[in-house]
């Protein structure tokens, strides 16, 4: 992730705006797409790495907030800066409440507007690093047996070893290799480690019984 460009998607039915921004921001170092509505923004392939949108409130064919309430629904965490020549309390209160990092009236200083930007994308950077490390947790669980989960999971859930041994009808012994297992494939290193873990992968939220994971038919 530290490769990829930030990238600063601009949404202004205005084509003098889009051309004001553009200059501005590819001048400080920054990726841009512009856009003059929703639909055309929709409609490009967005490209790896933080990203920001810099959204106008109001555009002939579609409301900003109600894009931003969309994108929401779609699963889209793109964050949003607003710029609005019309802006009022309400609509700004929504916008902040619906996670907008900035609402900006027009005309509006240009460092502020940089200033959001930066702040935006630190956000944006945060959620692909958190995502880059799920899903390396996700890889390194997939390693694990049906048995090695089963008992990872139980650890999780705070059993003891000689619980665990007796849940899964196993002998202590055998309940120590594989947690001993466990922890090497996820590179655990220590019992609070992988404890740790599988409440990322949501494994301690499980049922307590033990059809809660997979059942293995190996020892």
């Amino acid at each position: 992730m530290a490769e990829w460009k930030p990238t600063i998607y601009v949404v202004d039915d205005d084509p003098s705006v889009r051309d004001g921004l553009d200059s501005l921001l590819r001048s400080v170092g920054y990726d841009v797409g512009s856009f003059a509505s929703p639909r055309d923004f929709l409609a490009h392939r967005r490209s790896f790495g933080p990203a920001c949108l810099v959204l106008d409130v109001r555009m002939p064919d579609a409301s900003g907030l109600d894009f931003q309430d969309d994108l929401a629904k779609s699963g889209n965490p793109l964050p949003i800066i607003f710029l609005t020549g019309h802006g009022d309390v309400p609509m700004s209160v929504r916008a902040m409440k619906a996670g907008a990092v900035e609402f900006l009236l027009k005309p509006f200083r240009e460092q502020d507007l940089l200033d959001a930007i930066r702040q935006a994308l630190e956000k944006d950077r945060i959620r692909l690093r958190q995502e880059e490390a799920d899903a390396d947790l996700q890889a390194r669980f997939s390693t694990l047996t049906a048995r090695e989960r089963e008992v990872m999971a139980l650890v999780a859930q705070g059993r003891l070893n000689k619980q665990v041994a007796a849940e899964l009808g196993l002998s202590e012994i055998t309940v120590k290799v594989h947690r001993g297992q466990a922890m090497r494939k996820m590179h655990a290193s220590s019992l609070a480690d992988l404890i740790r873990m599988a409440d990322g992968l949501g494994l301690s939220e499980l049922p307590s019984d033990r059809g809660s994971v997979p059942p293995s038919r190996r020892p």
